[in-house]
């Protein structure tokens, strides 16, 4: 591959990237979830469906424990999210989404449903889905992570 084509291929990969981060998170401010960011979203992926510590969150987005510490604390006092003792660690404890983080997630996933609609209809869902699976033996194993 040409130079010019992995940059072009590069390109259109992160652009589709942003372009459905913003989609996504446009759907959840329209839903009345306007006090999160978009890094929200991603810590919400590591948290779902049986919670997560700190440290695995820090993990997860590729920021300091410090970091992913304060980003709970935040969700924490917006409801999102509650701290339970961890059930296999006494030192560590767990965090879980609230209902209201539930609610929430289940709102984003319609709401990223809705951002790739006009890809399906654009080229079809047997090739959008050829596409996903290319994606994923493609993508690295791990964290779902902001790419800025």
């Amino acid at each position: 591959m040409k130079n010019s084509d992995a940059m072009s291929l590069t390109a259109a990969l992160l652009s589709a990237t942003g372009s459905l981060v913003q989609d996504i998170h446009t759907g959840v401010v329209a839903h009345g979830y306007d006090d999160l960011r978009p890094t929200h979203g991603f810590v919400f992926t590591r948290l779902a469906p049986d919670g997560a510590t700190v440290t695995d969150i820090a993990a997860h987005l590729g920021f300091t424990r410090q970091a992913a510490s304060q980003i709970v604390d935040e969700l924490e006092r917006k409801g999102y999210v509650e701290r339970r003792p961890h059930p296999d660690d006494a030192r560590a404890r767990l965090i879980l989404l609230t209902d209201r983080g539930w609610r929430c997630a289940r709102v984003a996933e319609a709401a990223a449903a809705e951002a790739v609609r006009p890809w399906v209809e654009m080229v079809g869902e047997q090739r959008l889905l050829a596409l996903r699976d290319e994606l994923v033996e493609l993508a690295p194993a791990g964290p779902i992570r902001p790419s800025w």
